[in-house]
């Protein structure tokens, strides 16, 4: 039996919206993927805990707020400080194209803007949770 990629869906801090995250959880359910969608209004302890305990290859952020420098940046040190870092994290929302490189820099693996093909970030999660399996392999 082939082992299903496991992907946290989170939308953090005060943003109520969340039609787009629910587009994107959709997409990777329905390309097979095991998919958590933690709700609105998360913190990133709340994040980082749901994603531990259920043993997930991905977080994905969905950040409109603004705030997106700060909730990346705790998600991700939050992670590492758990054992936890080499979780793929990825996100999209209303990210500024010039922050990206400094995500990028902070261990963000890719940010999909408005209008990103649903497509295009299943792939993206296919082949990065494949590298990292391969690379566990003995």
């Amino acid at each position: 039996m082939e082992r299903r990629i496991r992907v946290l869906i989170a939308k953090p801090g005060l943003d109520g919206h969340d039609r787009g995250a629910k587009v994107v959880a959709r997409a990777l359910r329905d390309a097979g993927m095991e998919v958590i969608y933690t709700g609105l209004r998360q913190t990133p302890e709340m994040i980082v805990s749901a994603a531990l305990q259920e043993d997930v290859d991905a977080v994905g952020l969905s950040v409109l707020s603004g705030a997106h420098m700060h909730y990346f940046k705790e998600v991700k040190r939050l992670l590492e400080e758990q054992g936890a870092g080499d979780v793929l994290l990825f996100g999209g929302g209303i990210i500024p194209d010039e922050d990206v490189p400094r995500l990028k820099e902070l261990g963000v693996a890719a940010i999909f803007g408005p209008g990103s093909p649903t497509s295009e970030i299943v792939s993206f999660i296919r082949q990065a949770t494949a590298a990292r399996w391969e690379a566990e392999k003995p």
